[in-house]
């Protein structure tokens, strides 16, 4: 099959500021640019689709690049669907999705953002085109709404990574929005933080007054972490096989039953199974569609949780303060992936995705362990040094192998380079800005066989069961 992958430039606003609550936003499995995106595309154009002058009577959508090679594993068109039908991801209950789809199917109808009802066929209306590329971006999705006098209406959005989507040609958000601690770069925020005398932490909680007062912008935080801790533990308590049919079975509740010490910690040999089981089981609720928190993105989503309990229950004095500094440090590295390259597997390979959770909660781990930013910066160059060229070669297009597994790896790989960065002043040869240009660059030179498509790699040299 010959791709062409996407060559013209697509406006992220590089130099807009960015809020916290685009890093991490509470949603559903089993991707955030593959799942969450598209149904926040087909929420944003069923509401456009009914403002217009004439009413619609049908409604289409087509898939292209990664969303249509993969789209079927990660339930790209069944978040369309349910998008259409007026579902958010935030707002969505995973319990009650099957049951929604299963009325529409059986009617053959849809009620376009839950107010007009109109014929569908899933099978005809929701349409993949896996050779196509979108020039902007892998990740694209065009609406058209059939009109009453026979005209269309359509819009295209891109799927940009970590459940963020831009419409094309429209303006982007958070253009005219001013924080009092601007940076494009680490080495913006290391001066400013000389300047200043504040943490990096301090500093992202103050650039959040842009959009909220510091005690909602710590409220939110506390949401994301209940919501992060709550999905490790729902993770533990499930047994039983993933869907999508290469039959893989939960293990974390098996893992948990299997270690010696009754409490994390206990058994000093132990440590890393832990860690390793709290992220295997926020990445086997995301494989199965549960609710996880984008962090930075649904196939990484395992890695920050991992290590803020690792940090919450085997560091002394930690504290809710401290899992706050955690958030925001690793938010503002997530930040700089945002701005200097991209968080997208379609885009970089899982060197996006995982190695960015990595990077994010090395720095983060460092902060709350009283590293000064430099050490945090050079944490967070650790965690992605190693990550380099890490590819995204789903088996099956699902978001099972290699992916649960690699968030393991990721978070228990974020502690040793939080660890290793204590032990210096900080001062290293490789900046995190070098480190970041550098996994842009070894992104736009990867293969597009390796990028969330299915077509290399893992995916095509195991024989699915």
């Amino acid at each position: 099959m010959q791709l062409q992958p996407p060559t013209a430039a697509l406006d992220r606003g590089a130099a807009r500021p960015i809020s916290v609550a685009e890093l991490f936003t509470i949603g559903i499995g089993p991707s955030s640019s593959h799942t969450v995106g598209p149904m926040r595309a087909a929420f944003d154009f069923a509401q456009r689709a009914l403002a217009q002058d004439l009413p619609p009577v049908g409604i289409t959508c087509d898939l292209y690049g990664s969303l249509a090679l993969t789209g079927r594993g990660h339930a790209t068109d069944t978040a369309v669907i349910l998008g259409l039908a007026g579902w958010e991801p935030e707002r969505l209950d995973p319990d009650a999705a099957p049951a929604i789809l299963a009325g529409i199917r059986d009617m053959g109808r849809l009620v376009l953002a839950g107010a007009r009802a109109l014929p569908f066929s899933e099978a005809a209306d929701v349409v993949f085109h896996p050779r196509d590329f979108l020039a902007e971006h892998p990740n694209g999705l065009t609406f058209t709404a059939r009109l009453a006098d026979g005209t269309g209406y359509a819009e295209t959005y891109f799927s940009i990574g970590g459940g963020a989507i831009l419409r094309k040609g429209a303006p982007l958000p958070s253009h005219n929005v001013a924080v009092r601690h601007p940076f494009s770069s680490s080495a913006e925020l290391l001066a400013r933080g000389d300047e200043t005398g504040l943490s990096i932490a301090d500093m992202v909680r103050a650039n959040e007054e842009a959009w909220r007062s510091p005690e909602e912008a710590d409220a939110f935080l506390d949401e994301v972490r209940a919501a992060m801790s709550a999905c490790i533990d729902r993770g533990i308590a499930q047994e039983g096989e993933l869907p999508g049919g290469l039959r893989v079975r939960r293990r974390a509740r098996a893992i948990e039953r299997a270690l010696t010490g009754c409490v994390p910690g206990s058994n000093p040999a132990e440590v890393f199974e832990w860690v390793s089981l709290w992220a295997l089981a926020v990445n086997e609720e995301n494989a199965a569609g549960g609710r996880v928190v984008t962090a930075p993105t649904n196939g990484a989503a395992g890695v920050l949780p991992a290590v803020l309990r690792f940090y919450e229950t085997l560091v002394e004095g930690a504290s809710a303060e401290g899992a706050r500094r955690f958030l925001y440090t690793a938010a503002a590295i997530g930040m700089l992936y945002k701005k200097r390259a991209s968080i997208s597997a379609a885009e970089m390979g899982c060197q996006g995705e995982v190695g960015v959770a990595c990077s994010m909660a090395a720095g983060a781990l460092a902060a709350v362990l009283g590293g000064s930013n430099r050490q945090v910066e050079n944490a967070a160059e650790i965690g992605m040094e190693h990550n380099l060229g890490l590819t995204c070669d789903p088996i099956g297009g699902l978001v099972q192998i290699p992916c649960i597994e690699r968030n393991t790896m990721g978070a228990v790989k974020a502690i040793n380079a939080a660890y290793l960065a204590l032990r210096g002043d900080g001062s290293h040869v490789v900046s995190l800005d070098a480190v970041i240009e550098t996994m842009r660059q070894t992104g736009e030179d990867m293969r597009t066989k390796y990028k969330e498509t299915s077509l290399g790699g893992l995916a095509v040299n195991v024989v699915e069961c």
